[in-house]
């Protein structure tokens, strides 16, 4: 695995996300979480439509415009050798809100196909854990699909402690807090 740091989404990578998404969609095809952290990027036109809805979801004055009530930020996952994303991560600011509160947590990621199995969702939710500090948040709660192991695995790795599995719509999911030091 190479070092990676998180970036906010940002027209510089415009054609890398283009990518990223068609990896996505040819991959992940029959997976209704294909696009877990990167809400909008399935739907949006093009790269710089999804870069917009990102930066709108930043600020709780214009998320509503991007479709949530709850803002976040978007950040890439940038491999420091070759300048690539190499996965997508949203920090969102809170979890005061119906969904979040039960399934959807602070945060959700996506890694490029190619690079799964190599530890980056591992340390993108790490430094995604120092992001959410930042904004004063303790408490970190992450959720994963019971038949998900490897998203089980990153957030053990990551300190976090099993509270409770749940039906969301026939899904199971695992909830899982993470304390912030």
């Amino acid at each position: 695995m190479g070092e990676i740091d998180l970036i906010e989404v940002n027209s510089k990578y415009a054609n890398d996300i283009w990518e990223f998404r068609k990896e996505i969609l040819e991959y992940d095809m029959d997976n209704e979480d294909q696009f877990a952290g990167c809400r909008g990027l399935s739907e949006s036109d093009s790269a710089e439509t999804w870069i917009n809805m990102c930066n709108l979801r930043k600020n709780e004055k214009t998320c509503n415009e991007a479709g949530t009530s709850v803002p976040s930020h978007t950040y890439m996952a940038v491999r420091k050798n070759d300048n690539r994303i190499v996965g997508i991560i949203d920090l969102r600011h809170h979890i005061n809100h119906p969904i979040l509160g039960t399934w959807g947590g602070h945060s959700g990621y996506s890694v490029r196909p190619v690079e799964r199995g190599k530890g980056y969702a591992k340390e993108m939710l790490r430094l995604n854990l120092i992001n959410a500090k930042k904004l004063g948040i303790d408490k970190f709660l992450i959720t994963c699909s019971t038949k998900n192991v490897a998203s089980r695995r990153t957030i053990l790795a990551n300190g976090g402690i099993y509270d409770s599995t749940i039906d969301v719509e026939g899904v199971k999911m695992e909830r899982y807090w993470i304390t912030i030091f």
